[in-house]
C-alpha cells in the first residue's frame, strides 16, 4: 500500500501548489485591475503631444473642440441595448484631428445624421485589442466595421492614430460606453477552485484505493 499512497499523496501535493499558484496570480491581477481602475479615474490631462500606448493606455485626457460629421459605424454588442451600433466620430482639437469613441446607438439609428457639435470632451485614451485573424474586413459600401481597428480607422478619417473614449454623453441619442476594467479577464479564482477540488477528489480516490486494497487483502 506505500506505493499508491505515496502516488495519491504525490499528485494532490501537485494539485494543491497548482492551486496556490493560481491564488497568487489572483492577488497579482486583482492589485493589477485595482490600480487599472485607479488611473482610469484620475484626475483628466491635456491630451500629449505624441501618446503611446506604451506610455498612456488608460490617461483620462481632456480637451475641448468639435465633432465633425466624418464617422465609423462599428457593429458591436453591449448588455444595456444588444446589438447596437458604436459612434466612432472624428474630433479637432487644437489644430488636431483624433478619433473620438462616443458611444452606442441602436441598430435603427445608424444612418441618423449627427451634426458637428462643438465638445468638451473628459475621456481616456484607449487602444483596444478587438482585431484577429477571424475579424472581417469593414464593409465600406454598408458602413460597416466590426472592430475598434485604430491604425486602419485613422487612416480612413485621416486622423491621428488616437482614440479618446467619451466618459460622458456628447449627444443625447448616443450611450457613451466609458473605458473600465471589467473587459480584463480574471479567471484565476476559478482555476484555484479547480486545482484544490482536484486535489480532494484525488486524495478521495486514493483513499477509496487503499481501502479498497484492504478489504481484497
Amino acid at each position: 500500500m506505500i506505493i499508491p499512497l505515496l502516488f495519491g499523496l504525490i499528485g494532490a501535493a501537485i494539485l494543491m501548489s497548482l492551486g496556490n499558484w493560481q491564488h497568487q496570480r489572483l492577488n497579482w491581477k486583482t492589485a493589477v485591475l485595482a490600480d487599472i481602475d485607479a488611473a482610469i479615474l484620475a484626475d483628466p490631462v491635456a491630451v500629449p503631444a505624441m501618446p503611446t500606448q506604451a506610455d498612456h493606455e488608460y490617461l483620462p485626457v481632456i480637451a475641448d473642440g468639435t465633432t465633425t460629421t466624418d464617422e465609423i459605424t462599428i457593429l458591436a454588442s453591449t448588455k444595456q441595448i444588444g446589438a447596437a451600433y458604436r459612434i466612432i466620430s472624428v474630433f479637432e482639437t487644437d489644430g488636431r484631428r483624433l478619433l473620438l469613441d462616443r458611444g452606442f446607438v441602436p441598430l435603427v439609428d445608424k444612418d441618423t445624421p449627427r451634426p458637428a457639435t462643438e465638445l468638451s470632451v473628459t475621456g481616456n485614451l484607449y487602444w483596444p485589442d478587438e482585431v484577429n485573424s477571424s475579424t472581417p474586413a469593414p464593409d465600406i459600401t454598408a458602413s460597416i466595421w466590426y472592430a475598434r481597428d485604430i491604425p486602419a480607422m485613422a487612416a480612413a478619417l485621416n486622423t491621428e492614430p488616437v482614440l479618446i473614449v467619451a466618459r460622458d454623453a456628447t449627444d443625447p441619442a448616443i450611450t457613451p460606453f466609458p473605458v473600465d476594467s471589467s473587459a480584463i479577464p480574471n479567471n484565476h479564482l476559478e482555476y484555484v477552485l479547480t486545482w484544490y477540488g482536484l486535489a480532494i477528489v484525488w486524495l478521495g480516490m486514493t483513499g477509496y484505493f487503499l481501502w479498497r486494497m484492504r478489504r481484497t487483502a
